[in-house]
């Protein structure tokens, strides 16, 4: 699956629509692989680790808030050993326009609240 296809499109609507979901249902992470086969179930195959995955994930975050005023909503995707989202996360996080501040902590923490905050009546 290539970025800017018909496929890549209908993989990163599922990826919105799945985090959407589970950030209306209180803001819960999902592991990767997990997330992986719930788009597997929906007929996308996008491995967990490779390929893709974080391209959607990046995407799914600027669609929902392009200028950064919203929550990202990668940040509810997180490795299975470590309960952590990637330092893919934590870089997108930090840069321009989103640039979250503090330390990996809190910035996640705020972000899994504001998430929960702002999904709950949509």
């Amino acid at each position: 699956m290539q970025k800017g296809t018909l496929g890549y499109e209908e993989a990163l609507e599922a990826v919105i629509e799945i985090l959407r979901s589970r950030a209306r249902k209180g803001a819960a992470p999902i592991s990767y692989g997990d997330l992986s086969s719930e788009l597997a179930r929906r007929g996308h195959h996008v491995p967990a680790h490779e390929g893709t995955m974080p391209y959607l994930l990046e995407d799914a975050s600027v669609r929902e808030s392009p200028d950064g005023s919203l929550p990202l909503l990668s940040a509810l995707v997180v490795l299975k050993d470590t309960g952590w989202p990637s330092s893919g996360y934590f870089k997108l996080a930090r840069r321009a326009p989103y640039k979250r501040p503090g330390d990996d902590v809190l910035l996640w923490t705020r972000e899994i609240e504001k998430l929960a905050e702002h999904y709950a009546t949509r």
